[in-house]
Formats: structure tokens, C-alpha cells, sequence
């Protein structure tokens, strides 16, 4: 699973750091979402993918 972040989208909601820590972080200056892991194992594919559907920006794309 590969994960890609649109930063310039992200509106910092933190959603994705509430539904998966261990992938997602946020900057402190502006909330943007940090990725962590961009590569995560599959304990976490469940997560990630929950956490890109919430997004309401729509700024985190799941692929593999």
C-alpha cells in the first residue's frame, strides 16, 4: 500500500491523525497532515483507508 498526500488540499481537519497515529501526523504551524509512514504494513491498510474516505478535502490517496 502506498499512500500519497495533495498538501496543498489539506484543510488540517486532523481526521486521519484521530483514525490512524501511526501513519498521519499534522505540522504544528498549520495543521497540514504530515505523513509518518508512506508505506504502512497491512495492520494498518483498514485505518488508512478509513482515514482517506473522511477526509473532507479529500487530500490523502490510498493506492496498492
Amino acid at each position: 500500500m502506498r499512500i500519497d498526500i495533495d498538501e496543498p488540499a489539506c484543510i488540517g481537519s486532523g481526521q486521519c491523525v484521530l483514525i490512524a497515529p501511526e501513519v498521519f501526523g499534522q505540522r504544528d504551524e498549520d495543521g497540514t497532515v504530515v505523513l509518518l509512514r508512506p508505506e504502512p504494513g497491512a495492520e494498518s491498510r483498514e485505518a488508512v483507508h478509513e482515514a482517506a474516505g473522511v477526509c473532507p478535502a479529500r487530500a490523502i490517496m490510498v493506492g496498492g
